[in-house]
């Protein structure tokens, strides 16, 4: 294995790591209750979006930010 083998290895490494960091802090948790209001804005989060995304604690908006 040659200097840029061993790059191309360790490049790839580290982007899995950073991709499932971001996903963990991007995934919400089952085990945590939805929030009634954003953490980030304070908006009301509507009751349908609580139920159908579990462990929500953005509204819409704030988690399109998220992810853009």
């Amino acid at each position: 294995m040659d200097v840029l083998d061993r790059a191309s290895a360790l490049e790839t490494q580290q982007t899995e790591v950073a991709l499932a960091n971001h996903l963990a802090k991007q995934a919400p948790t089952m085990e945590q209750e939805s929030a009634e209001k954003c953490i980030e804005c304070d908006a009301l989060i509507p009751e349908g979006r609580r139920k159908a995304i579990k462990g929500c604690q953005y509204c819409v908006l704030c988690q399109s930010k998220r992810e853009a």
